[in-house]
């Protein structure tokens, strides 16, 4: 019997069972409960699947998949090498239609007004006792912009990467749980039934010309995030010149297809127990779902203010989609205005303060970088 239970016992030690732990059922209930919210509430399946699956592998003991040279390893690289997130821009560029903002260039303000999450995380995190680089990129969790939060964070704060680009990710799929209330708690029933009038025709100059000026415009002034919005306007350029469809059409798709699979394995694959359950994670997850809140709702406060000044009104959901999170946040704002009034269609309107909201996360960041980076 000595003897037998002394080869269970040889046999346990050869594999991940003798190094598993309350911690790695934990992080595996959590890339479950990712995948169930994906396929059972349809939360942005293209993020929350990969990154549930890779989250549970990760935390599964015995395997090489997350240490140097693992399959897993090689796709974090990707990001921690910043490689990815210039090609998700690009691939956003390819499938982006910027004529809602160039229509109506009003809204632009609200996503400038929709990113004060990223300064409330800021101050908020320098509180708790980060450094003044973490807390910067601690705060930019709140512009929405997983790719840009990666890029900010390996240069201010690259030993938070894998906590702050979960939470920025978790937090953009979720944004169909997370905004609804606080939208909800800050209008009223007649404010959201507030009807846009249908935008101006945008010509094919103006659609050309902008990547282009956009292009000059942030390497001139913003030349630390001048590596993401470069490849976010070529890969717009590609879209509206039309004489090269067929490399837009790869961009947009099969390119950002691998790309995602890639980004959510890496985003994944950091969610390991000993690395994820403490104090500090808590924190920035924390802090990550402020930012989200207190963005949220500066937007539709701002749309708000501006009411006081125009004479023809603007719907205040408009103000929630100035997060920087494309298409997601719009789309948020269309459905949560379908709820009172049927027939009343904000996704070509709240298009326009959302990718606003891409620009206002690029200026925040890069004005973080520009005074943080050299320190």
């Amino acid at each position: 019997m000595d003897q037998l239970i002394s080869f269970f016992v040889a046999l346990r030690d050869q594999t991940g069972l003798a190094h598993f732990w309350w911690g790695n059922a934990v992080m595996i209930a959590i890339g479950a409960t990712m995948i169930w919210l994906a396929v059972v509430k349809r939360y942005e399946p293209l993020l929350l699947v990969g990154i549930g699956f890779a989250c549970v592998i990760s935390n599964v003991p015995g395997s090489d998949l997350i240490k140097p040279g693992g399959l897993f390893d090689y796709a974090y690289q990707g990001v921690a090498l910043l490689i990815i997130p210039p090609l998700i821009f690009f691939g956003v560029g390819a499938m982006t239609d910027f004529g809602p903002m160039i229509a109506n260039p009003k809204l632009v303000v609200l996503g400038a007004f929709a990113h004060l999450g990223i300064f409330v995380a800021m101050i908020g995190a320098k509180l708790l006792g980060f450094s003044i680089n973490e807390s910067g990129a601690i705060g930019i969790i709140g512009g929405a912009d997983g790719p840009m939060a990666i890029f900010v964070t390996i240069k201010l704060a690259p030993h938070l990467l894998p906590q702050i680009s979960v939470a920025a990710y978790s937090y953009m799929a979720l944004m169909p749980l997370i905004q609804p209330p606080v939208i909800r708690a800050l209008t009223t029933p007649e404010e959201r039934k507030i009807r846009m009038r249908q935008s101006r025709k945008v010509t094919r100059l103006e659609r050309i010309a902008f990547p282009l000026v956009m292009g000059v415009v942030v390497n001139l002034f913003f030349p630390p995030v001048a590596p993401l919005i470069t490849m976010l306007m070529l890969g717009n350029l590609f879209r509206e010149v039309i004489v090269v469809d067929r490399l837009a059409k790869t961009a947009a798709n099969d390119l950002m297809n691998v790309i995602i699979v890639c980004l959510t394995l890496a985003i994944g694959s950091t969610m390991s127990a000993d690395r994820f359950l403490t104090l500090d994670t808590l924190e920035i997850v924390a802090l990550g779902l402020i930012a989200f809140v207190f963005g949220t709702g500066s937007g539709v406060i701002g749309a708000k203010i501006m009411n006081l000044f125009l004479k023809e009104k603007i719907n205040p959901l408009l103000g929630s989609a100035g997060i920087a999170s494309v298409p997601i946040a719009a789309r948020v704002s269309h459905i949560v205005a379908l709820r009172d009034d049927k027939e009343n269609f904000l996704i070509y309107h709240a298009m326009g303060p959302n990718l606003a909201g891409v620009f206002g996360t690029a200026i925040s960041g890069g004005i973080m970088l520009a005074l943080l980076g050299a320190h």
